[in-house]
């Protein structure tokens, strides 16, 4: 099964059926403070949703077109990271994540947004790595610019949450300026 480590009490492991539940409750925890940032929340009210959105996930794994991993942090579930679908013509790819409330702090999203870059640049040997955050969401945006991210852009209300547009800010990185 993919598996990264990331430190002896950090890993992401391959989003499978099994973590449907453990994410539901993680959602259904978190689900005031996600559903801020977050327009898929609103939408997520079983276990079966959970499933299905993993079922997605695998199936844009076998077509090669990415993958959704489950950070497993101390043992717990604490969130997830993963790619939309890779354009392989142009060789990019946009990451998206996002991480219990009670988890963070540890530096854990950074971490794993970090390997997720690594593998897009090293296994896939793509030229750009984007990665998008509501620009009041400060804790997201503070991952790519942590990492060494370039801001490339604000979109104005590019995203819709709850009928309310946000503005996004726009990251890029290239492979390279990549520095590991």
């Amino acid at each position: 099964m993919f598996r990264i480590p990331i430190r002896p009490d950090f890993e992401l492991r391959l989003a499978v059926q099994s973590y449907a539940e453990p994410a539901f409750a993680l959602i259904g925890r978190n689900r005031e403070y996600l559903r801020r940032w977050l327009p898929w929340v609103d939408n997520t009210w079983s276990v079966e949703d959970v499933a299905q959105w993993i079922v997605r996930g695998l199936e844009q794994l076998a077509r090669n077109e990415g993958w959704h991993a489950a950070l497993w942090y101390r043992d717990q579930l604490a969130g997830f990271v993963g790619f939309k679908p890779v354009n392989w013509m142009d060789l990019r790819v946009e990451i998206g994540y996002w991480l219990g409330e009670e988890f963070q702090g540890n530096g854990l999203m950074t971490d794993a947004v970090r390997a997720a870059t690594r593998y897009a640049f090293r296994e896939w040997c793509l030229n750009r790595v984007e990665i998008r955050c509501a620009v009041e969401n400060h804790r997201s945006v503070a991952i790519p610019r942590r990492l060494g991210f370039v801001q490339e852009g604000l979109l104005r209300q590019a995203f819709r949450v709850r009928d309310e547009f946000q503005d996004l800010l726009l990251f890029g990185m290239l492979r390279e300026d990549w520095k590991p």
